[in-house]
């Protein structure tokens, strides 16, 4: 049995990702492959709980390095749990967030070690990556009105214009350091030129 891809979908706020899911599962289905989606934080029952601990706001600071090994417990549990069963029964997996975010949130975002990130991400993963990643990326600031237009906003959708500069520019420079695995695509366009530039990496990568 042929592997399942396994396919993410990164940016910072209000770029689209939860609205291009599924256009790009459908564009998966309609090639011939079985697809389910997922997201990250999150993804299995226990991981779903940690994912209600992390977003949730509250009055108790959160420690960054409680926040960054959550991160990477939820990502544990789903990795065994829900994504690897289904890569090896050949099924597509097409998750909303990944270990980029880590990196981008909890590295750029937090200043969190970025060595650190590292050695959690080979604990936990080993050499095991997307096969490909979409970057939805806009400026700051058109994304931020576009989230929040969503009503309330969780823990880290509070933060401040400078945080989401920093998780942008390391998403950007992830996309420059991995060009083979990722795909920027410029999402202040209309959905549908958007989705167009999805259609086409969808059919020049995979």
């Amino acid at each position: 049995m042929q592997r399942g891809l396994f396919i993410t979908i990164e940016g910072g706020e209000g770029v689209g990702k939860s609205t291009n899911l599924q256009f790009i599962a459908d564009c998966l289905r309609t090639s011939g492959r079985e697809v389910i989606t997922t997201r990250e934080p999150g993804g299995t029952a226990f991981s779903e709980e940690i994912r209600t601990l992390l977003l949730a706001p509250r009055e108790e600071q959160v420690s960054e390095e409680a926040e960054l090994l959550l991160m990477f417990s939820a990502r544990a549990q789903h990795l065994s749990q829900l994504i690897m069963p289904s890569l090896e029964n050949g099924v597509c997996v097409l998750s909303d967030r990944f270990t980029d975010a880590t990196y981008a949130y909890q590295g750029g975002g937090r200043g969190q070690s970025m060595e650190r990130i590292a050695i959690l991400e080979t604990m936990v993963q080993g050499g095991f990556r997307p096969d490909l990643t979409l970057l939805l990326d806009a400026p700051v600031e058109i994304g931020m009105a576009r989230a929040n237009k969503r009503g309330a906003l969780d823990r880290f959708e509070q933060e401040k214009a400078a945080f989401f500069e920093r998780v942008r520019q390391v998403y950007l420079a992830r996309a420059e350091a991995y060009p083979e695995r990722v795909c920027v695509i410029d999402a202040s366009k209309s959905l549908q030129a958007v989705q167009a530039e999805i259609l086409q990496a969808i059919k020049e990568r995979i």
